[in-house]
């Protein structure tokens, strides 16, 4: 792995570590439940912008899990290391 990869995962792992990441994590797992429901959707644009909404928390609340797995695929052996 090159060093500006290296360093690009670094701060990813820097910045999962501070409790404002973990705050900001609670914080928008709260908002989940709220925007998750039908409840309080007006019209099909309404829940179409809901769906977006959810997308993006989604992938913000599984950020860490997902630099993990790539970070541990990046750095997987390949078989001509073997």
């Amino acid at each position: 792995m090159d060093q500006e990869t290296q360093q690009y995962y670094d701060n990813y792992f820097s910045l999962f570590m501070t409790g404002g990441w973990k705050q900001l994590m609670e914080d928008f797992g709260s908002n989940v439940d709220s925007i998750n429901s039908v409840e309080a959707t007006k019209d099909s644009g309404d829940l179409q912008f809901r769906k977006g909404q959810l997308n993006i928390l989604s992938h913000l609340l599984n950020m860490e899990s997902i630099m993990n797995t790539n970070y541990e695929e990046a750095t997987k052996p390949t078989e001509e290391d073997d």
